[in-house]
């Protein structure tokens, strides 16, 4: 233990006044058990902070496989090893400058004892949920509607928010919204994602029964509608379908549904793409307004980010190509997508890597940093910066 006498020769020697330090004097020592492998450090922004010092938890995720996030209850942040030249110790006790009260008049030595000593910290950078394999855990199970008399439910492969949690690289708050999005609904205390087919099969009972009442499309009853199609489905997959589809309000202390526009002709035209490889666009645009409910208008821009046109084909032709089955990795994405097609303009190129972006990037800067921009008959079209395999 260093005596004030000792401190202040040590300081004579390295040519420093006492008057321009403070009056506290801390003396370090190391622990007799001091290890650098005892302890982690992990540097947290303002946010994370209050919300740790608040009570709260934040929850590192990820498979063996994966490399881990840590998650609050609705970011999502990667976790990064950073070096340090400086040793970095840990002295429980310890005040810095702006924590001391000095009241006396005298310098005094305060002894401090490490406890531990780090040349690396975990860095955290708020990033995109890692979402992509919530619905590919879903779909190994998807609901296809009740079991048929003398049939057995499969149960395999089934799960709850907190099998989810576990497995999934996302804020509890990032994968709800998530289930929301794929029109995921809870059956028997587990999520399941609706087989395609059975539900475009409500979406088809929900917009046969407007046309046949001559609904307005944004006034559609709960209950009439519950009672009508009980015979043919569960009734808590029509309100499902309706949640999906439309926006619940209520009138007079009646439950009605305004369907939206957008979301019903998106629905449609994915059940016309689906089993066909290509569509003469002409002949789509036909069949697929006669097939919404009357008074509803298709418009292309309502297929953004589920279908591709090919502007430049003899006839015009239309393809099914979801955001949703593109790889979730931004070089593995741009390399898919410079597959499918050697240039893009930024118009068609946008829906597909919007989602990409981080917290206040744009899609213009994606392009500059992962394609080539060129003129190609008086218009802007991207090309990849690297040769792509085929």
């Amino acid at each position: 233990m260093r005596t004030l006498e000792e401190v202040r020769a040590t300081l004579q020697i390295a040519k420093l006044k006492e008057e321009d330090l403070q009056k506290t004097i801390h003396c370090l020592s190391f622990g007799p058990n001091v290890s650098s492998a005892d302890y982690c450090l992990m540097e947290l922004d303002d946010t994370l902070c209050k919300h740790i010092e608040a009570g709260q938890s934040l929850v590192i995720r990820g498979d063996k496989d994966e490399h881990a996030v840590v998650c609050s209850d609705d970011k999502t942040y990667s976790l990064k090893i950073a070096d340090t030249s400086n040793l970095l110790l840990f002295l429980p006790g310890c005040r810095t400058p702006d924590q001391l009260t000095d009241t006396e008049d005298s310098s005094h030595v305060v002894h401090a004892q490490i406890w531990g000593f780090c040349n690396s910290y975990w860095e955290l950078r708020k990033q995109r949920p890692r979402l992509k394999k919530l619905k590919r855990l879903l779909m190994e199970n998807p609901y296809e509607g009740p079991a048929l008399g003398g049939q057995q439910e499969n149960t395999e492969n089934r799960y709850t928010m907190q099998d989810l949690l576990e497995r999934i690289q996302a804020s509890e708050e990032e994968i709800r919204t998530h289930l929301e999005t794929i029109h995921a609904c809870q059956i028997d205390g587990y999520w399941r994602v609706l087989d395609f087919d059975y539900e475009m099969k409500l979406l088809g009972h929900v917009t046969q029964l407007v046309d046949s009442e001559s609904w307005a499309f944004n006034r559609v009853p709960l209950q009439t509608s519950l009672d009508e199609l009980a015979p043919l489905e569960p009734r808590e997959m029509i309100e499902h379908c309706l949640n999906c589809y439309g926006k619940r309000y209520t009138e007079n202390d009646e439950v009605f549904y305004a369907l939206n526009e957008d979301k019903v002709c998106w629905g449609i035209a994915l059940m016309l793409l689906h089993n066909a490889v290509k569509f003469n666009l002409k002949e789509f645009q036909e069949v697929w307004q006669q097939s919404v409910p009357e008074g509803m208008s298709t418009r292309l821009d309502q297929l953004k980010g589920i279908a591709l046109l090919d502007r430049t084909s003899r006839p015009e032709t239309i393809c099914l190509l979801r955001v949703e089955d593109l790889p979730e990795d931004t070089v593995e994405r741009f390399n898919h997508l410079f597959t499918l097609r050697e240039k893009w303009t930024e118009e068609d190129i946008t829906p597909y890597i919007q989602d990409l972006c981080g917290e206040k990037q744009t899609t213009g800067a994606l392009l500059t940093k992962y394609a080539r921009s060129s003129m190609q008959n008086g218009m802007k079209v991207f090309n990849s910066r690297r040769p792509v395999a085929t």
